[in-house]
Parts: structure tokens; C-alpha cells; sequence
């Protein structure tokens, strides 16, 4: 969730953040140097860490404009816990908000969207989340921590969410050009 949280902070400063790239990436299970690495490898199997979806993520909804997330005037940066994002996608008209929560509770939040008129219908949301911190993917259990894909049908500007604890979330959401 950290990595996460840190990088809605590369996307909102996307004007001055031009790379970021994630290293180490690949670890063999029996030959390592350090952890974390995105992506491990044994003779037989290939696996993806909770890391690596983090960063799945983010590439593949990335948006093409930075839009600003606040609550109280604040860019959402730690109040609460939560850490958010949010782009516009002109290509598919969407409002991409990346909102990921640290905080150990599950928090209820409002999103109100203001600037562009939604279109009523279905929200993709996609959620990354594990309530043991500990808990990894592994050779035996490669999708213990997985993103999961979920809808939301409301109308209006007004969004109410759940956010899980320890969890970073995708909403999708369809726009008026």
C-alpha cells in the first residue's frame, strides 16, 4: 500500500515527474539478493507480488490529464489514511480516480465529482486489498492478493464508497464530452 500511496504523488506531480521505474524486477525463488521484486520465477512457475499489480495498475490507467482530488481545499495526501489521484482518460472519457486507504479500518467516504458531467450508469472498480499485511503470493498460492473487478450503478455526482482497509482502488468512471 505504500508503494501505491506514493506513487498517486508521482501522478498528481505528473508535470514534473516524467519516469519512474520499479527495480528489482525479476527473483528466482531459490536465488535472490534482496526483497522486493515484482515478478518471481522458479523452474515451473511464474508469479506476480502484490507489487506488481500495484504497478499493473497504475500502467494501464494512466490517463491522458491530471485532475485534482481534494477534500476541505487539501490534495488528498495522507488525511484519513487515504491517498488519491485522479486523471481523465479524452480517449475513452473517463475519470480515473486511484484512492488507496493505509489505514487499518474499513473507511466509508463520499466522492463528489465536480468539472465534468457523468454519465449515469456503471462504475468499473477495481480493488487490490489484504487485511494481513503480511500475507504474500507465493509459488503455492500465486493469487492470494489479486486485483478484483466489481461495478457500481448510481446517477448523479455523488459516489458513495467503501474502502477496505489496506487497500488501493481503481474507479472508472464514464464522462459527457
Amino acid at each position: 500500500m505504500s508503494e501505491a500511496a506514493f506513487m498517486t504523488g508521482l501522478e498528481r506531480n505528473a508535470d514534473v515527474v516524467l519516469m519512474a521505474s520499479y527495480a528489482p524486477l525479476f527473483a528466482h525463488i531459490d536465488g535472490w539478493q534482496w526483497n522486493p521484486d515484482l515478478i518471481w520465477v522458479d523452474n515451473l512457475r511464474v508469479f506476480g507480488t502484490p507489487s506488481y499489480y500495484v504497478q499493473q495498475l497504475f500502467s494501464t490507467n494512466k490517463g491522458t490529464n491530471v485532475m485534482l482530488a481534494t477534500s476541505n481545499g487539501q490534495p488528498l495526501t495522507g488525511q484519513d489514511s487515504l491517498y488519491v489521484s485522479a486523471v481523465t482518460d479524452v480517449n475513452t472519457s473517463e475519470l480515473i480516480i486511484k484512492i488507496v486507504n493505509t489505514d487499518s479500518v474499513e473507511q466509508e467516504k463520499q466522492v463528489l465529482i465536480n468539472g465534468i458531467k457523468r454519465k449515469d450508469g456503471t462504475i468499473r472498480v477495481t480493488t487490490l486489498k489484504s487485511e494481513q499485511l503480511d500475507l504474500a503470493n507465493t509459488p503455492d498460492h500465486p493469487a492470494a492478493i489479486v486485483p478484483v473487478q466489481s461495478a457500481i450503478s448510481l446517477r448523479g455526482n455523488k459516489i458513495k464508497l467503501k474502502l477496505p482497509a489496506y487497500s488501493f482502488t481503481v474507479l472508472h468512471i464514464p464522462y459527457k464530452k
